[in-house]
């Protein structure tokens, strides 16, 4: 098995993991309890409280016009995993919408329900794909306007809250907000795995003494650089490493034992694409 047949395996075991798992959060927390999703799984909720349709099919059928929009400005693969995703995810609401509620306490289900339902679309996400058609068209405005797709999505669903809050009291469009801010922070986490990367940049006189010590103490390698002080109009040396939290103490360390005169910045890594690393990983 090659490498890349590997990784499409893996990445559809995320996708139907994850669309189980969001299936279940829906189903057996938020539904029975009147907290919303947002984005189009938000706008099938408050129809299917109207309409004698099951929740599995108003979501596939209303995302079928999001996913033709994209079929021609996103890749072939991004769309065949989003309509898998949809798919299982649809099947599953389904299958779980018999099974009895876990919880009627609604402080519970928005906890629970958000917990598992970013377990679940960050799972999605890490495979390549979608839950939510409105994903799709974010990512295509983004493109046209001076607007993050983070920030379309979360007008697109302030609007479906209000909505909500409208139709079924304040409360639920609250506990359904609440339960949103929730949800966002588990997806980043799963996503992109918790924040435990910093990056260093290290301004000093001592570039290649503190270069052979991080890599000698802390298996790091480092970047070299090239800079000029403002005032002194010194030659300085610049590095850039990527570090954990747990090493952080260690390199303050070699950089006060190093002498010199030097200045750091360190600041957060939300991801890694490729090796930069550590002699035996």
């Amino acid at each position: 098995m090659n490498k890349e047949t590997k990784q499409l395996i893996i990445s559809f075991i995320f996708l139907t993991l994850g669309s189980v798992v969001a299936a279940f959060a829906l189903e057996e927390f938020l539904v029975p309890n009147k907290v919303f999703d947002g984005g189009v799984t938000g706008i099938c909720m408050i129809l299917n409280h109207f309409i004698p349709v099951k929740l599995g099919l108003l979501v596939i059928i209303i995302n079928i016009p999001f996913i033709m929009v994209g079929l021609k400005k996103l890749g072939k693969m991004f769309i065949i995993k989003a309509i898998y995703s949809l798919i299982v995810f649809s099947v599953m609401t389904t299958i779980f919408e018999p099974v009895p509620e876990l919880t009627d306490d609604i402080i519970l289900a928005v906890t629970f329900g958000a917990v598992f339902l970013g377990i679940g679309v960050g799972l999605v996400l890490r495979g390549g794909g979608v839950l939510d058609g409105t994903e799709i068209v974010a990512v295509m405005l983004s493109r046209k306007l001076s607007i993050s797709t983070g920030q379309i999505i979360l007008i697109f669903n302030v609007v479906i809250y209000f909505v909500a809050g409208c139709v079924f009291g304040l409360d639920r469009g609250m506990y359904s907000l609440l339960m949103y801010f929730i949800t966002s922070k588990v997806i980043d986490i799963v996503e992109i795995g918790w924040n435990n990367t910093k990056a260093v940049m290290i301004i000093t006189d001592k570039g290649k003494v503190l270069a052979d010590e991080i890599y000698k103490q802390l298996g790091r390698t480092v970047t070299f650089m090239k800079g000029e002080g403002l005032v002194s109009k010194d030659e300085k040396d610049i590095l850039y490493c990527v570090v954990t939290r747990a090493e952080i103490h260690d390199l303050k360390n070699i950089i006060n034992n190093a002498g010199g005169s030097s200045f750091s910045a360190i600041s957060d890594v939300s991801e890694i694409i490729g090796r930069h690393i550590k002699t035996g990983e």
